[in-house]
């Protein structure tokens, strides 16, 4: 049975199964560790019975204040993440930094549920809408967001640093209404592409 449970300090040595493929987004150690210092309560992991790690979550939900006043975080669950925007311009919504399963995981329904478990957290938390970045290049991925009932919201325009020479890589923003958005607008496609200096 799979256990979910609070990331640790020991979990940075033992998530490379997870972390170790070509279309998983990693961070340095000091991005993580800044989540467990500031949100330990919210960074979780997916562990097998046997101990190894399936997959981990992490997401935080923020709110710009109008005219500049100081923005509010508070890290919610384990898609690596957060919520933003302004509630005066239903843009409040949980937003997703990272979602990553192990390749010998995959297949088994983690990633729909650890996407469940945020998009319940971003409705409890009065969100609008829940998003996410994607490379254009990652079908598997893009399909499996289309399942869950994501769509394409807009392309932002070489969102993904590239390596080796290689140009810069597009980004579907997907987007997924919650109840709050009873009109739906946040899921409008946007006609154009954006750039990454262009997003609030």
């Amino acid at each position: 049975m799979t256990t979910l449970r609070a990331f640790t300090c020991d979990d940075l040595f033992r998530f490379n199964n997870i972390n170790l493929d070509p279309l998983t987004e990693t961070y340095g150690i000091p991005f993580y560790l800044q989540y467990l210092a500031h949100w330990p309560e919210y960074f979780i992991v997916a562990e097998a019975p046997g101990g190894e790690l399936m997959g981990y979550i992490v997401w935080l939900q923020a709110v710009r204040y109008p005219k500049g006043a100081a923005a509010l975080m508070l890290c919610v669950f384990t898609v690596m993440g957060k919520a933003e925007g302004s509630v005066a311009r239903e843009e409040w919504h949980g937003h997703v930094t990272a979602l990553s399963v192990a390749p010998e995981f995959r297949r088994l329904g983690l990633a729909a549920k650890l996407m469940e478990l945020l998009e319940e957290i971003s409705e409890k938390k009065g969100g609008f809408f829940v998003d996410l970045f994607v490379r254009v290049s990652n079908q598997v991925a893009v399909n499996m967001y289309k399942q869950l009932g994501y769509s394409v919201y807009r392309t932002v325009l070489e969102y993904y640093s590239a390596s080796s020479g290689e140009p810069d890589e597009d980004a579907y923003d997907m987007r997924k209404a919650l109840s709050r958005d009873t009109e739906k607008k946040s899921v409008i496609p946007l006609p154009h592409p954006v750039r990454p200096e262009d997003i609030e």
